[in-house]
């Protein structure tokens, strides 16, 4: 049987108790009132597990299999949960607590049905802040119902915090020019979420970028004058060209007071006392518009005053500033002038990530969260094995140097293209190694959520999965930099020669794919309902991943100077290109708002006319 996350104090004992349909779950009267919605959640899932669920009650009864208390001598996550040969009992510090310890007991009848061995279980974090950022803006908008779905997902593991990355994908009263082709998030979207997330004792943080990538804002033709590099609109389209330049001009003073109207309009949306402004990845900066003061005062003068104006500004709102601490890690004493409560978070999202950033923040007196990645941004299945190493390491260092929290993050790089519970395995790291430092070994770790999260009775889902990224030589990112003419400049000759040695393992690759289809294929009599339609997706993704690694042969002798290592007929690839997208486009949807589908779509299609050329 296992737990996710794996609770601090456990003890099986003999015997079990046989929850029947004639008992009752029973709220004490200690209870808060959101303790009923708790209830239902565990009535929902033994209805699930079992055919029946009990009926719910307040008080006294004699007939209860479930007791819900609260001891607020208990802290605020902290809960006890005790099987005996008489029923069960959960007892939380407060909300939170009640909650987890009703979490813990829906795993554990996932597993067991309605025969609960006698077992003790006293529970708590390590880590108090343990959050999740999901990328709403690269690609993918997703649906109202699937960010529910994602909520109640962060909260079955005991998430507590979340924040959706925005740029332009929210309908921002006047800035009709910066969505108008999209398919926006709205006041009353977010309002209703925020009211579902803390239900689930999920605080929802605002973010919108305030500083750097600001594409589509910065290519609009009212404001395209407070970009730092001139005539952004002149450019075309280009997944690279988005992440790589789009920085506001700090030294015209529209450029704050456009921010901090943004800033206005959103924040009244969000119950959460934080507000995130970014401030990542500010690449141009002094070297346009700005350039004459950056060699006045310097890039790091202009960079960090922007940030303290911003952040000063929201402390006076009565908000505790966030940012992306990448640029401010190479001059880390300026975080002395920041306002004292504000808060850097740490990214880091290499698979062998040291310790060096946190420590240069820690040493500042920074306070500070571990930011750790789930690794699917660029292509279209998540890489399992790099996200975990990155998560471990992250969560570690967050021991070490006492951080605040640990946010996991979900990026959409150049379109968004993977599907976004491909990230479910990543996220599922996070969580329990935030709340745990007792980190199971990768294998393990990936049975534990493939029998929990997915019902897989031979625990082999997540493993399998996993084996997709590593299956391929050509990815959608090297498809993205051929097409838009990045590659020679992106790759030097040294990287060039290691994709065309990579291209030659492309007959294995597809072997391997076809291998893995299969496999999940056999899988699929076994699985639940919800979880074959995860795998619809995988195969749908190992298609494309399938058509990836022909396209890189045909244009690897062009780009990279590979020798062919199969044959491949460009017009029958171009018609296969174009039948698969069709179910691409019906897995988006299932899921996801038609937001950004109209640019990968042009990344295939581009690609059918090269092949048929």
């Amino acid at each position: 049987m296992y737990i996710i996350p794996e609770p601090q104090k456990m003890h099986l004992e003999e015997g079990e108790y046989t929850i029947r349909f004639d008992r009752k779950i029973v709220l004490d009267v200690s209870c808060p009132a959101e303790a009923y919605e708790y209830a239902g959640l565990l009535q929902e899932e033994l209805a699930g597990c079992m055919g029946y669920g009990p009926a719910v009650t307040r008080g006294a009864s004699g007939k209860a299999a479930v007791v819900l208390s609260v001891d607020p001598g208990l802290g605020e996550e902290e809960y006890r949960l005790e099987v005996g040969a008489d029923g069960i009992g959960i007892t939380g510090g407060a909300r939170r607590g009640l909650l987890y310890g009703v979490q813990t007991l829906r795993q554990i009848v996932r597993q067991t049905g309605p025969c609960v061995p006698c077992m003790s279980i006293h529970d708590f974090p390590d880590i108090k802040n343990r959050g999740f950022y999901h990328d709403v803006t690269r690609g993918r908008i997703p649906t109202l119902s699937y960010l529910k779905k994602l909520a109640d997902n962060l909260a079955f593991y005991k998430i507590n915090q979340m924040q959706l990355y925005i740029e332009h994908s929210y309908l921002f009263e006047e800035l009709s020019e910066m969505w108008r082709d999209d398919t926006p998030l709205t006041a009353q979207d977010i309002l209703e979420f925020d009211a579902y997330c803390r239900k689930l004792n999920i605080e929802l943080i605002p973010n919108i970028s305030c500083f750097g990538h600001l594409y589509k804002l910065l290519r609009t033709k009212t404001y395209e004058h407070l970009c730092e590099l001139p005539d952004p609109r002149e450019q075309s389209f280009g997944f690279v060209d988005r992440m790589m330049h789009h920085t506001i001009d700090v030294t015209n003073e529209e450029s704050l007071a456009l921010i901090k109207r943004m800033i206005e309009e959103f924040m009244p949306l969000f119950t959460s006392k934080h507000f995130n402004i970014g401030a990542d990845e500010t690449f141009d900066l002094g070297k346009g518009r700005s350039l004459a003061e950056a060699e006045r005062i310097g890039v790091k003068r202009l960079y960090i005053d922007h940030v303290r104006k911003l952040c000063e500004f929201l402390v006076e709102k009565g908000r505790i500033p966030m940012f992306w601490g990448d640029i401010v890690c190479d001059f880390p004493e300026v975080i002395k002038e920041l306002p004292p409560e504000t808060i850097c978070l740490n990214w880091g999202y290499d698979r062998n990530q040291s310790d060096e950033s946190t420590r240069k923040l820690a040493e500042a007196g920074a306070v500070q969260y571990s930011c750790p990645g789930v690794s699917g941004w660029n292509q279209l299945v998540n890489r399992l094995d790099a996200a975990y190493e990155n998560i471990k390491r992250m969560c570690t260092y967050a021991r070490q140097y006492h951080t605040e929290g640990v946010l996991t993050t979900d990026w959409g790089d150049y379109g968004h293209i993977n599907h976004p519970d491909f990230g479910i395995p990543g996220r599922i790291y996070g969580a329990a190694f935030s709340w745990n430092g007792q980190i199971p070994a990768f294998e393990e770790m990936n049975r534990r959520i493939s029998r929990v999260e997915f019902g897989d009775q031979s625990e082999q889902f997540v493993s399998v999965m996993a084996q997709i990224a590593d299956s391929q030589v050509f990815g959608w990112d090297h498809a993205v930099w051929y097409i838009e003419g990045y590659a020679g400049r992106l790759l030097s000759p040294a990287e060039a020669a290691q994709v065309a040695e990579r291209l030659k393992g492309a007959r294995t690759a597809l072997t391997g794919l076809e291998q893995i289809a299969d496999r999940l294929c056999r899988m699929m009599p076994q699985l639940p309902v919800q979880t074959k339609e995860m795998l619809h997706a995988c195969l749908v993704a190992i298609r494309g991943a399938e058509l990836l690694q022909k396209i890189g042969v045909w244009i690897g002798g062009r780009e990279f100077g590979a020798e062919p290592v199969i044959a491949v007929d460009g017009k029958r690839l171009a018609a296969e290109l174009e039948e698969w997208f069709l179910f691409y486009k019906e897995v988006w949807r299932s899921v996801s708002r038609e937001s950004e589908l109209y640019r990968i779509q042009d990344v295939v299609f581009g690609y059918a006319d090269l092949l048929r050329g």
